[in-house]
């Protein structure tokens, strides 16, 4: 299996893959659109599986700030278990979100830690390519 690279995500989805038994993988935005896909998945089914990630994780934050009595909450993780297997969301913290599906044999340990493991490197890639000032000096050089 390999990534649908829509924009150099392979690097992301791929290390998710090796993980026994994840049958496919989605990278995409906040706002529940594709930015890449795994092999098992059309382009069509990786959209329909984007938007309803979005939609769960909408859901998801207000259902905890709901619990907590709060007007808001951020979501680190959602699992979804199912009779077919296991879907793992996380989203990371600049506007993106990775979503694996492993079927019914899958280490859900070992997925968490994969996909937490990439969203930490999604972050880390981010935040290299961030724009920097220069000691707080916001004038140009």
């Amino acid at each position: 299996m390999t990534s649908r690279d829509m924009s150099d995500t392979a690097w992301v989805l791929e290390p998710i893959l090796q993980v026994p038994h994840v049958v496919a993988a989605v990278l995409l935005t906040k706002d529940g659109l594709v930015t890449g896909y795994t092999d098992a998945l059309t382009q069509p089914s990786a959209e329909r599986v984007a938007a309803i990630t979005s939609t769960v994780q909408g859901a998801c934050r207000t259902a905890a700030a709901a619990f907590a009595d709060r007007d808001r909450a951020e979501v680190r993780q959602v699992v979804i278990e199912s009779d077919h297997g296991y879907v793992l969301i996380v989203p990371t913290d600049h506007g993106t979100c990775v979503a694996a599906y492993g079927d019914g044999e899958v280490r859900l340990d070992l997925l968490a830690h994969r996909v937490h493991s990439q969203v930490a490197r999604l972050g880390e890639k981010a935040m290299a390519a961030a724009p920097r000032e220069a000691d707080g000096d916001d004038t140009p050089a």
